[in-house]
C-alpha cells in the first residue's frame, strides 16, 4: 500500500501537459479533472477537459524532400543549393515531483532531442554547412525546473528556469558550458475565474524566433462545453480542442519552435570565428489526435505544414550580427507520432 500511495503521488502530481516544453507552463489538468468543481480548491493554469497529463514522452518526428538554398552574406561565403531527402528529429522527455503541497508545487524535467539532415547529391558535401549537418546531428541535452504557486482560489503564479546544452557535438566530454548553454525562463500570473476559464499575462525569455528575445506570454485556456476548447499562450502556440470521450481527443492550431545551436565548421572562412550559431524557427500549422491504448498508455498521431521563419548561420559573438549565410528552406509537410504515460485509472480513484 505504501508503495502504491508513492506511485500515486508522483503520476498525480505529475501535472504537466505539452505546455511546459513548448510554452513554458505548469498545469495541472489530473488534479482539476478531479476536484476542479471543488470552491475551495487552490488556483492553477488548467480547466476541465484537457487532456491528461504526460509523464514520459516519446517522439519522432520527420520531415520528407526539400530543397534549401544558402546565400553567402560576406564576399568570401559560397552559394550552394541541395535537396534534403529528409530530415528526423528524435525526442525523450520526462518529469517528476520534488515538492508538492497544496500551496506550492515544483517539478523538475529533463529531456534529449536529435535532428539529422539527410542529402540527395554527394557534391553537397563539398559544402561546408551541408557537410557538417550531414556529418554531425544537432542535438539538445535540457533540464528544467517548474514551480506552481497557488496565491488563492482565483490566482497563481507559474514560474519555470531552463537550460539546454545546444550543438553538434559528439562525446559529452566535449562539451564546453560556455559555448552550448543556453538558458530560457517564463514567468506567468493567472487568474481561475471558473473550472473552465483560466488566464493569465506574462512574459518568457527564450528562442522560439531563432535568438534569444523577451516577448510577452498571454495565456488563455477555456472549455466552452463537453466537447470543445482552447488551449493557448500566444504568440507561442494556440489550439483549438475537439473532445471525442474521455479516450480520444483531437487538437488544431499553430505553434512556433525555435533554438540555437552552437556548430563546429573548422573550414575557411569559418574557422576565423571563434563560434558559429544556427539559429533557427519555424511556424507549424499542425492537426493532432491522441488516443488512448491502455489506461496508462496513450499515442499521439500529428500532421501539418511547416513555414520556415530562420535558418540562417551567425557569428556567435555577435547577438545582432548580420548573418553569414541565410538559408531558405523550401515549407513541406510534416508528421510525428509518440507515445506517453499518464496516470493510471485506479491511481486517480484512491
Amino acid at each position: 500500500m505504501k508503495r502504491i500511495l508513492i506511485l500515486l503521488g508522483v503520476f498525480t502530481f505529475l501535472n504537466l501537459t505539452e505546455q511546459i516544453y513548448a510554452q513554458g507552463l505548469f498545469t495541472d489538468s489530473v488534479r482539476a479533472a478531479r476536484a476542479g468543481t471543488d470552491p475551495q480548491e487552490l488556483a492553477n493554469p488548467s480547466v476541465l477537459g484537457m487532456g491528461k497529463s504526460k509523464g514520459i514522452i516519446i517522439r519522432y518526428e520527420r520531415l520528407p524532400r526539400f530543397g534549401m538554398h544558402s546565400q553567402g552574406q560576406h564576399s568570401n561565403v559560397e552559394d550552394a543549393r541541395a535537396d534534403v531527402l529528409r530530415s528526423n528529429r528524435f525526442e525523450f522527455k520526462a518529469y517528476a515531483p520534488l515538492v508538492n503541497n497544496p500551496h506550492f508545487k515544483l517539478v523538475i524535467g529533463g529531456g534529449y532531442f536529435l535532428e539529422e539532415f539527410n542529402y540527395k547529391e554527394p557534391e553537397t558535401q563539398q559544402y561546408p554547412l551541408y557537410q557538417r549537418l550531414e556529418d554531425k546531428n544537432l542535438r539538445s541535452l535540457d533540464g528544467q525546473i517548474i514551480m506552481l504557486r497557488p496565491i488563492n482560489q482565483k490566482n497563481y503564479l507559474v514560474f519555470r528556469v531552463k537550460g539546454e546544452l545546444n550543438g553538434d557535438y559528439g562525446k559529452y566530454s566535449d562539451i564546453s558550458l560556455t559555448r552550448y548553454l543556453r538558458t530560457s525562463m517564463e514567468a506567468i500570473y493567472g487568474w481561475k475565474k471558473s473550472p473552465y476559464l483560466s488566464y493569465g499575462i506574462g512574459v518568457q525569455l527564450g528562442y522560439a524566433f531563432g535568438r534569444q528575445t523577451i516577448y510577452p506570454a498571454l495565456l488563455y485556456n477555456r472549455t466552452f462545453n463537453d466537447k470543445w476548447g482552447v488551449e493557448a499562450i500566444f504568440p507561442a502556440n494556440v489550439t483549438v480542442r475537439r473532445n471525442f470521450s474521455e479516450k480520444s481527443l483531437l487538437y488544431m492550431g499553430y505553434k512556433i519552435d525555435g533554438a540555437t545551436y552552437n556548430i563546429n565548421i573548422n573550414t575557411p572562412p569559418f574557422d576565423q570565428y571563434e563560434t558559429v550559431e544556427l539559429r533557427k524557427s519555424e511556424i507549424k500549422g499542425r492537426v493532432r489526435w491522441d488516443r488512448e491504448i491502455y489506461d496508462f498508455l496513450w499515442f499521439g498521431l500529428e500532421t501539418g505544414y511547416r513555414y520556415n521563419h530562420r535558418f540562417n548561420v551567425y557569428d556567435g559573438r555577435k547577438r545582432d550580427a548580420n548573418p553569414l549565410i541565410e538559408n531558405h528552406i523550401k515549407d513541406a509537410v510534416f508528421f510525428n507520432v509518440e507515445l506517453f504515460l499518464v496516470p493510471p485509472r485506479r491511481f486517480l480513484k484512491q
